[in-house]
Parts: structure tokens; sequence; C-alpha cells
């Protein structure tokens, strides 16, 4: 094969940098939308679960009617309705039987595996059909800010009320209601922050759900183009800088995975005076003289 990181019979550990000017990467629903920040060290976190929900709204969008790319965690579906179709569409009789069609159907569920038990039963122990657990081998960290950031909350105006009244009684005032013109709102943004995260993928497990060759191209395909096209105002200018995989001679791998990835380096500046990518003067840095033998590093950003 000559590109050894779409091998889905190998061991592979990646590392990938972003960045984020005057937006907002990832809020915190738990404090108000605000950018998630590590409150000891002020560096900024991107959970593993919005990198997720961007990778599988480009595979849905790249691969869209293409058999065996169903998204399963899909806005707007029931989890419980995905489990129906594996024993409508799929003819499934037990549990395995629904487990192995739902890895076959949902490109998700191949890569990043999923709990397919929800659901309540009934007294008399029915009223929900399951497909079991399936452990993906495609996994992700929480992506964290080389350096502490410092978000901020921004007013904005809006020419438009909500409401239909509000226009109404501006047209006809009354003293006790003499309607709105324009309404507050607030943005939270990052001035500037450079983001890196990691990743591993288990050719073991990947055997068991079923990943193969193009599920593996999909993904990395995906990864480089999905802040393409997650555009959006709350999150300003969002670019993938770095995307680097170490891929092993063998499906166990030949050496630690920490031992890989700390081979990519990002010097901090020591405080959050960064604006740009070019404030990082010595940009991304990789010791290949200490890669191991057995391992291959494919760049493909960066």
């Amino acid at each position: 094969m000559n590109s050894p990181h779409l091998d889905p019979t190998r061991k592979h550990d990646f590392v990938f940098i972003l960045d984020v000017r005057d937006g907002n990467p990832n809020g915190d629903p738990d404090a108000g939308g605000a950018p998630r920040i590590d409150p000891v060290t002020g560096q900024g976190l991107i959970t593993d679960v919005a990198i997720k929900r961007k990778i599988r709204n480009t595979v849905a969008l790249t691969n869209a009617g293409t058999p065996g790319y169903d998204i399963y965690v899909e806005a707007g579906v029931a989890l419980n309705a995905q489990h129906e179709r594996a024993y409508n569409e799929g003819s499934a009789t037990n549990e395995s039987d629904a487990r192995t069609w739902m890895c076959q159907t949902f490109y998700d569920v191949r890569m990043f595996g999923a709990v397919m038990t929800t659901g309540k039963e009934t007294k008399k122990g029915e009223g929900r059909k399951t497909a079991g657990r399936v452990q993906g081998p495609m996994q992700l960290t929480f992506s964290r800010s080389i350096d502490p950031i410092t978000p901020f909350e921004i007013g904005i105006t809006r020419v438009t009320p909500t409401r239909v009244e509000d226009v109404e009684a501006l047209k006809n005032p009354t003293e006790k209601n003499r309607g709105k013109e324009t309404e507050m709102g607030n943005k939270h943004i990052v001035p500037y922050g450079l983001y890196r995260g990691e990743g591993h993928f288990s050719a073991p497990l990947a055997a068991k759900t079923g990943a193969t060759i193009e599920d593996l191209a999909t993904f990395w395909r995906a990864f480089t183009i999905m802040l393409d096209h997650d555009r959006a105002s709350a999150r300003g200018e969002m670019s993938l800088r770095g995307l680097y995989i170490f891929t092993h001679d063998d499906q166990y791998g030949r050496a630690p995975a920490r031992q890989l990835l700390d081979l990519v380096r990002t010097k901090p500046i020591g405080g959050a005076t960064a604006r740009t990518f070019a404030d990082y003067a010595d940009g991304i840095e990789i010791d290949d003289a200490a890669i191991p033998d057995g391992i291959t590093l494919t760049r493909l950003i960066g």
C-alpha cells in the first residue's frame, strides 16, 4: 500500500493543530456559552465531542446517499429510532445481529463506536430494541491551547425586535409601552488561540467494527476540510494548521503513542499576547531523527 495512513490493519497515532481568531471554538453551556477554559492554567479547551461533530457533519456532506455512510448521532433523529432500523430495515432478530447491521450502516458507529442500549423497558420487558455496545477504533482527545487565552464578551445590537407587539408599540406608542427599536445581545470570542489535540486508531478494534481503507480515507479527508464547512459568525476564523500521522508497521504498535506524539512540538509564548499564527515564530517542529524504526510519519497538513 502506497499510503500507510490509509491502512486499517495498522496502528495510527496522530497530532492535530488548529487555531481560532476572533471566535468561540467551543462554547461551554455551563458558563453561558463562553469559551471553555482550564480555570487553573487559563488554557482554552475544545472537547472531543465538538471535533467529532464537525467530522460527522462533513462525512454526511461528502457522502450523502452512499450506502454505509449514514450518521448515527444526527441532529433531529432519536437514537431509539436508529436502533429500530436494524430490526426493520436490517431484519435483525437479536442484539448481536443489530450491532452488526449498525456497524455496516453507520459510519460513526463503525469508527467512533456507540452505546446503543438507550430506551426504557416496559413492565413486560418490551418496548425497546437495542443494538448493544461498540468500541470504536478511532478516538480523539480534548484539544488544549498552547498558551493561556483571554476570552471576553462583546455586546452587539440587533435592529429588529423579537416580538411583533414591540414593533406595533413603536409605531403607536402609549404611556405604558413605547415599543422597541433595537435589542441587545452578546458574543463570546477568543482573540486568538492555537490548540493542540491528539488521536488514536486501533487496528484490532477496526477489525471488529469492519472499518475499511475507504473509511480511513474518508476520515482524513473530513478532518482536513471540516473547518472550511463549519463556518459561523460565532466561530470566527478557524483553521487547521497541522495534521501529523504516525503509522506503525503492525496492528499493535512499535512504540508507545506518547513517545511519538511528543516529537511534535510548538513552543509556548508564555502568555496570552498572540494574535496570529505568525506570532509563534518557531511554528510547529517535528524531531524526525527521533522517529523509531517501524514508524512512518505522514504530514497531511503542515
